[in-house]
């Protein structure tokens, strides 16, 4: 896409802002909603293409997205956000010095075929996920647990991890230090197990199409075969809790556009609709909007490989001391949003040895200067040596919303940074992960969102051997603080926090990934729509949701 002039894209914006106005009042009078007197499933929206439901092949949003509603992991998230049983029977505590857990799964648990669900799934489920063939980036997420990252390295055979079926209903699992958040990431699907008989049936097909896999959650996948954009879950009949279960099925489609999605739900056709930028300006006084905060950070990832032209940290600091962050969250997003000014998002978690948001407590004092930030491009440039207009290459997703921001993002460079050329490229999702996972970007629009309510979360991904460390961020002081708050200080509250709050402050000064807003989502919701469970940090749940008459 082509660079654009800033004051014809506000004239733009003002315009389709004044047809999302009119399209408000439309939408306020009412949607054509039936109750659960007239049907028991739901249609709910994802923003981008499913591309697997294998775990080992992809880690995003829509195939989590998916699997929270239709698989269970040890434990699932309750309304307080906190672990509670699912297929473990209890609560597990560790036992040699914090290293060693066992986890009792329940005896009535059962895959979408009728298999019972053993302690081999889980065993053969973390073994292909932490593999250094696995395609998804996220086997980084099981480091802790022995022979995790020598596996990843591809020093060790992936049959040496410390997860252990020790008998059928019996799962133990050893770390190579204590890690006081481990029960916290058992919600996650990267610890979901997989059926034996799937993985042995339909071997590379497994998660290709929704038949080559099966189910142990309330809801099993129907009618997804790889490439379409929609999909149903259709009630588990295996499922061991029936009776907390009310809906019969939840139709998912791909929306990307919010306009679209605002018409769908206006229509009858969604019941939970994703809405931003201007469509959801215009709709703020809507009746049935609410917002949804959510522990993830968008943010731009910037490419420092050797040759790159954002090698250089300076250059890196300018273009985000450019970036208004509260222009961009009150007139591009009008969505509820709030400015990010550090990689961790704000409400992630309180630093109990100060009482303080981690995030508030380590944002940098300098957020936006251009003053500033003109001085660095010189500087940047003169140190990397690079003479005449600097090309750089801004690439992100195809929704309509990553569009609107890649823009203003393009705008704020060419005002104020001299010699600098955006050029725009928006992909759709499986074109985007091919651009990312090989480094053929110079910026690109991303999200993180936390996997659980621990700062650490966000910090994994930018150590030099992290799979996905696709800006090939390498800092040796940073790596050392990682390594000592996931080793030796991970028990000593007082040394593990201030590990954190060094890793913030460097990623602060470095600038290797620059914050740019809080993902906070506004939703329309039909008003009959109940019992939804929406997780800051972890994907919402939709399994014990109803409607109501």
């Amino acid at each position: 896409m082509e660079e654009i002039n800033m004051n014809k894209h506000l004239l733009s914006f003002a315009a389709i802002s004044l047809s999302a106005l009119l399209l408000a009042a439309c939408g306020a009078k009412g949607s054509s909603h039936n109750s659960a007197s007239s049907h028991n499933s739901i249609s709910l929206m994802q923003t981008n293409e499913l591309l697997s439901l294998d775990t080992s092949a992809v880690a995003d949003l829509p195939i989590w997205n998916t699997l929270e509603n239709s698989m269970e992991g040890l434990y699932r998230a309750n309304s307080k956000n906190e672990p509670t049983p699912a297929m473990a029977t209890s609560i597990a505590k560790p036992t040699n010095d914090g290293k060693t857990y066992t986890f009792h799964l329940r005896k009535n648990a059962k895959w979408s075929n009728g298999d019972p669900v053993t302690a081999t799934d889980f065993v053969k489920a973390w073994r292909r996920d932490v593999s250094p063939t696995a395609k998804s980036g996220y086997n980084y997420i099981f480091s802790g647990i022995k022979n995790a990252d020598a596996i990843t390295a591809g020093k060790k055979s992936y049959k040496t991890l410390g997860v252990y079926a020790l008998n059928k209903h019996t799962l133990q699992v050893q770390l190579d230090h204590p890690m006081p958040y481990f029960i916290k990431m058992m919600v996650l699907p990267a610890f979901f197990p997989q059926s034996s008989t799937a993985l042995d049936k339909f071997g590379s097909k497994y998660g290709t199409k929704s038949q080559y896999m099966y189910y142990n959650g309330p809801f099993k996948v129907t009618g997804w075969n790889g490439t379409n954009d929609n999909w149903t879950l259709k009630r588990n009949s295996h499922y061991y809790d029936q009776s907390a279960i009310h809906l019969s099925s939840i139709k998912m489609q791909v929306v990307k556009d919010p306009n679209t999605a605002h018409n769908l739900f206006t229509q009858g056709k969604l019941d939970d609709a994703t809405i931003s930028g201007v469509t959801a300006k215009g709709l703020q006084k809507n009746k049935d909007l609410i917002h949804v905060e959510k522990a993830g950070t968008y943010y731009l990832r910037l490419n420092q490989r050797n040759g790159q032209p954002l090698n250089n940290a300076k250059l890196r600091q300018a273009i985000s001391l450019v970036i208004d962050r509260d222009k961009l969250t009150k007139d591009i997003l009008s969505d509820g949003s709030q400015p990010a000014y550090t990689y961790t998002s704000k409400d992630t978690a309180t630093d109990p040895t100060t009482g303080k948001d981690f995030a508030e407590e380590t944002k940098p004092k300098e957020t936006y200067n251009i003053a500033k930030a003109k001085k660095l491009w010189a500087e940047g440039l003169k140190e990397s040596h690079t003479k005449g207009n600097i090309q750089l290459r801004l690439t992100g997703d195809d929704q309509t919303i990553t569009k609107n921001v890649a823009q203003f993002i393009q705008a704020s460079i060419k005002q104020s940074l001299p010699d600098a050329k955006v050029n725009i490229s928006s992909l759709p999702a499986k074109g985007l992960l091919n651009t990312e996972t090989a480094g053929k970007f110079d910026i690109l629009q991303t999200l993180w969102l936390s996997d659980f309510a621990d700062p650490i979360s966000f910090m994994g991904i930018m150590t030099k051997n992290s799979p996905q460390n696709y800006g090939k961020y390498d800092d040796a002081y940073f790596d050392k603080q990682y390594q000592e708050a996931t080793s030796d200080n991970a028990k000593n509250q007082s040394k593990y926090w201030a590990n954190l709050r060094n890793m913030q402050t460097r990623l602060n000064e470095q600038m290797p990934v620059i914050p740019l807003y809080q993902m906070i989502e506004s939703h329309l919701v039909n008003p009959h729509l109940k019992g939804v469970l929406h997780h800051p940090a972890g994907e919402d749940d939709y399994t014990r949701a109803y409607l109501t008459k």
